[in-house]
This record gives structure tokens, C-alpha cells and sequence, in this order.
């Protein structure tokens, strides 16, 4: 047997369903689309949401929170992960870690002290916590961050 002569899926090919051609094909007339109304009309479809006129859902709800316009998100990095990954006396930059594959975003990046560190690491972030930068001023190393100015 070959591909050409296996049988076809019955109903798996239907037929266009033609508009308009005669009330003996079913669908003459007003097409399937009933006796006037907005639903009969060309274009007469609502938006997504639309409640008839009663107020929508999405409007009915109130607004509430603040969302922050210049809020800065960054990618976060634990120092165990730093403890892994580099050896002592290298330079822990945001190349670096992509490198690594700690980091995968263009976010900016800020080390959070979570586990320990024993290796001395010159470490250049964009943000750290204070007890990140204790951690690492402890194993000998060095925590450099952009200061104010530089990030206006």
C-alpha cells in the first residue's frame, strides 16, 4: 500500500459553507444570521468586555496601588552561588556572570548575602546588600558599587 491509496479521514475534509445562495442550500437569505439586531449587522460585533451597557466589570472594580514608574528590577545573585562558580582573586563583573550563567537578563544585578564565601573576590555589581558587602570585605575581598550620581 502506499501513501496514495491509504482511505481519507471521513469528514475531515468539509466543505465552505457558501452564504447567500438560495433558501434550498439552508443558508439563504439572512445567512444564518436571524432577523435584524446588532448581531445581523455588518461589523456588529462588541468589544471584548462589553456588558450590553451595563458598566463593565473592569470598570466597576476600583483602582487601588501604586505602581511605580522609575522602579528599577534587578536580577539576583547569592554569594554561594559566587562560592561555586569563581575562583579565588577573580573579578565578579556583570560579564562575568552571564558568562557564568548566573545572570540571563539585561537586568541590572545586585548580591544578596545568602550562604558564605572564602574566596577573595573583587565583585562589581550594580547593587549589593550590606551584609553582601560584609561577607565579602570578610573573605578579603573587594565590593565595588556605581555610587548615586553615577546612576542618575
Amino acid at each position: 500500500m502506499k501513501i496514495h491509496e491509504l482511505p481519507g479521514d471521513p469528514g475531515r475534509q468539509q466543505k465552505r459553507k457558501r452564504l447567500g445562495r438560495g433558501h434550498g442550500t439552508g443558508h439563504g437569505k439572512t445567512s444564518g444570521k436571524g432577523h435584524k439586531g446588532q448581531k445581523s449587522r455588518s461589523g456588529g460585533r462588541q468589544t471584548p468586555g462589553f456588558e450590553g451597557g451595563q458598566m463593565p466589570l473592569q470598570r466597576r472594580l476600583p483602582k487601588y496601588g501604586f505602581k511605580n514608574p522609575h522602579r528599577v528590577e534587578y536580577e539576583v545573585v547569592n554569594l554561594s552561588s559566587l562560592e561555586k562558580k569563581f575562583e579565588s582573586g577573580a573579578t565578579v563583573d556583570e560579564q562575568a556572570l552571564r558568562s557564568a550563567r548566573l545572570v540571563r537578563t539585561n537586568k541590572p544585578v545586585k548580591l544578596l548575602a545568602n550562604g558564605s564565601l572564602t574566596k577573595a573576590l573583587t565583585v562589581k555589581v550594580g547593587a549589593a546588600s550590606k551584609s553582601a558587602v560584609e561577607k565579602v570585605q570578610a573573605a578579603g575581598g573587594t565590593c565595588e558599587l556605581p555610587t548615586a550620581k553615577d546612576n542618575s
